[in-house]
């Protein structure tokens, strides 16, 4: 009888999550996608250069998720070894569940689900960990790419400018603490949170090759999104693209990654930064912010759909953490 009500409540949770993670995708493409933008995007689908620009971005999602999964394989295997499958499915879960609260603090509920339940306090902080080694590349090549647009630093208050720095400075300090202190940062943390994670801790140190090859993947993972933006927007741009619109892909992808995002606000949010980094470009904003929504689309809502599958098919122990 126990295991009854256990499966009924596994599987409320999980049509919860499916209505919540959906209801606030269709909310989002309710505001963005207006007749306007659906016009513009019926025009710019005229030609078969469209079409083969769409798909090639579309074979990169894979490689781009991939890269992420084993990303997340490579890190959490000294603490629990998973397969490359297994990491995947953890993966594209997460992506489903991130959906459902803002900047994606959500995915970690998902994809911890696949761990060891004994496991999965030390694997959250991984969760983090992982997110800062991607971070930390978009926020240098994010700043070398601001410091070399002069045009774009005048735009920008000095108040602004130095909120920016600071705000960098902050998330690589974070992410060197989490690699160096990582062992005593997780004692810390889990003496807060004693009922929840338990006593158990599981000692953990970043090898130098850990780190070396986390990094490097890290910034082919950068590489593979940046060419599936750049695709899209070929897609609604026919001027040239040169070294100066790569510096502001650039910096739209470090602007939009330390800036908060509330779901409401987001579409605006975005379009004022796409503005403000292309604005110099002569590049008009209805393709600006229909070259966001895409790549939205391809890369976070059509993976949301496969990791929302994985969730109904596969059978979790729904408690987070050992207690």
């Amino acid at each position: 009888m126990l295991s009854k009500y256990k499966n009924i409540i596994t599987w409320l949770v999980k049509i919860l999550v499916g209505l919540a993670s959906f209801a606030l995708i269709y909310w989002r493409l309710k505001d963005d996608l207006t007749p306007e933008k659906l016009q513009h995007i019926q025009n710019s689908f005229s030609t078969a250069t469209a079409y083969f620009l769409l798909f090639f971005c579309l074979l990169l999602l894979p490689l781009n998720w991939g890269i992420e999964s084993y990303k997340w394989k490579l890190i959490t295997k000294p603490v629990e070894e998973i397969t490359y499958g297994r990491a995947v499915r953890s993966v594209l879960a997460g992506l489903c569940v991130g959906n459902l609260a803002p900047g994606r603090a959500t995915e970690f509920v998902a994809k911890v689900l696949f761990f060891k339940s004994e496991n999965r306090g030390t694997i959250t902080l991984l969760h983090f960990t992982n997110g800062l080694f991607q971070l930390s590349i978009t926020i240098v090549l994010g700043l070398i790419a601001l410091l070399s647009k002069c045009d774009m630093t005048n735009d920008l208050s000095a108040a602004q400018f130095l909120l920016i720095g600071i705000t960098c400075m902050f998330l690589l300090s974070l992410f060197l603490l989490m690699i160096f202190k990582f062992d005593a940062l997780q004692k810390w943390i889990f003496s807060l949170f004693k009922r929840s994670l338990g006593e158990r801790t599981t000692s953990y140190k970043f090898k130098k090759e850990t780190i070396v090859r986390l990094v490097s993947f890290s910034i082919l993972r950068y590489v593979v999104f940046t060419i599936q933006f750049v695709l899209i927007f070929k897609i609604f741009y026919s001027g040239p693209i040169n070294i100066s619109f790569f510096a502001s892909v650039c910096v739209y992808f470090l602007l939009t990654t330390i800036l908060p995002m509330i779901s409401f606000i987001e579409p605006a949010v975005r379009a004022a930064i796409a503005l403000l980094v292309f604005g110099g470009m002569e590049i008009s904003e209805i393709s600006l912010v229909t070259t966001a929504i895409m790549v939205w689309l391809i890369n976070i809502v059509i993976p949301s759909l496969i990791g929302y599958y994985i969730i109904v098919k596969e059978k979790f122990e729904l408690s987070l953490f050992k207690k």
